[in-house]
């Protein structure tokens, strides 16, 4: 049975989001540091030197495929008016 780990506040850490003090709360998973603020809720992982580790950027690879077009909605084609002088 695994136990949850225990997550505790640090005191004058600084979230580096929204800058509010004291709302950051860490904890270690399988002996990796993790971070989250309860104000805004940033989180991310530490690494072995205490640097945020950056996520992966968003590329077309890496997301979900685009949602299909919803078929009620149709295309609508303006032709300019021949009697307006511009």
């Amino acid at each position: 049975m695994s136990t949850t780990p225990t997550k505790r506040f640090i005191a004058g850490a600084v979230c580096p989001a929204c800058s509010a003090m004291d709302t950051i709360k860490m904890w270690d998973e399988e002996g990796v540091p993790h971070r989250e603020c309860v104000a805004c809720g940033y989180a991310d992982t530490l690494n072995a030197q205490g640097q945020s580790v950056p996520r992966e950027l968003g590329t077309r690879v890496n997301q979900a495929a685009p949602k299909a077009a919803d078929p009620k909605v149709q295309p609508v084609q303006f032709f300019p008016n021949p009697k307006l002088k511009k």
